[in-house]
């Protein structure tokens, strides 16, 4: 099979035959028909300091898959060949970190990562909601904890952020969105999002319960905990800068929850695919070729994809 091959920092991906993989007990391969492209393979193509999250290299890159289940592993029984699934993306899979990922046409992963997709979702949208979807569900419900009628800030209208944000709206709350290209602020307002700004200290006076940072360029950081309302919740997902200069004043005299939030697990995804099996989640979507996932990652870092870019390999 073709596999993009990721070497270590500053080397170009390299595209290239690898054998097909072979299910181990409790195993299955997954033939991908999508796969999507993160941001985050951008900084671990350039940034040193990501190095440390790829244990071993080489290793095929790509964290978004979605496929059909093509063989299976002993004592495997909750999926079958046939299956249509998605994987979700972080610890429950590490795929495209501490195992091979998802820029290929197959892949093995525990078949307890699997989450079946419905039938009404195709595998584009899939393979967009096991990262953004998924890192989205996870950062706004799981860790963020919302509750309807809440006032809820959104810290990028990206491809992480405008399933965030439609997320919560989805789930009952006010949702206010930060993003400082105006271009995307439609969008935004598409979803249902009540007020979008450039900044997000411009919503001081709105009393945000909840403010969700999907973009994390230390300022944003900043910026939240200085607006959050007292005993509110800021949960941090963007990594788009690795450290942040924060107002610890305002964290302690405001009892300011501070919270990280990674990936997301199996429930994640299932809820995902739940909101998008009602018509009601549909992100902005843009699609690629395998051929050209390279290519596609150059477009990401120079800002040029909106919503959430997708190899298509049907």
């Amino acid at each position: 099979m073709r596999a993009w091959i990721f070497k270590g920092t500053n080397q170009p991906l390299e595209l290239t035959e690898v054998a097909d993989p072979i299910p181990a007990k409790g195993e299955v391969v997954v033939d991908i028909k999508a796969s999507g492209l993160c941001h985050s393979d951008v900084s671990a193509l350039e940034d040193p300091d990501w190095i440390v999250n790829f244990p071993k290299l080489p290793v095929v890159l790509g964290h978004e898959a979605a496929g059909v289940v093509s063989a299976v592993g002993e004592g495997v029984t909750n999926v079958k060949i046939g299956d249509r699934v998605g994987i979700p993306s972080g610890p429950p899979s590490n795929i495209g970190y501490f195992r091979h990922g998802a820029y290929a046409e197959k892949i093995s992963i525990p078949s307890d990562v699997a989450v079946k997709i419905p039938d009404s979702v195709d595998f584009i949208k899939a393979a967009a909601g096991t990262d953004s979807g998924n890192v989205a569900h996870h950062a706004v419900v799981t860790v963020g904890q919302i509750k309807p009628g809440e006032k809820v800030g959104i810290i990028g209208i990206g491809g992480l952020g405008q399933i965030g944000a439609r997320i919560a709206v989805l789930k009952g709350a006010e949702v206010y969105a930060a993003e400082p290209k105006q271009d995307a602020w439609p969008l935004a307002e598409s979803l249902g999002v009540k007020k979008v700004v450039s900044d997000i200290r411009e919503l001081a006076d709105v009393g945000l319960n909840l403010i969700v940072d999907f973009a994390g360029f230390g300022t944003t950081t900043a910026g939240a905990i200085d607006v959050v309302a007292e005993h509110g919740r800021v949960v941090q997902v963007g990594m788009g800068r690795l450290q942040a200069e924060i107002n610890t004043n305002s964290l302690i005299l405001k009892h300011v929850q501070l919270l990280g939030s990674m990936g997301g697990g199996v429930e994640d995804l299932a809820g995902v695919y739940e909101l998008m099996a009602t018509g009601k989640l549909n992100p902005a979507l843009s699609t690629t070729t395998f051929e050209e996932i390279d290519n596609g990652l150059e477009r990401l870092k120079r800002g040029e994809v909106k919503g959430r870019l997708v190899a298509d390999l049907q």
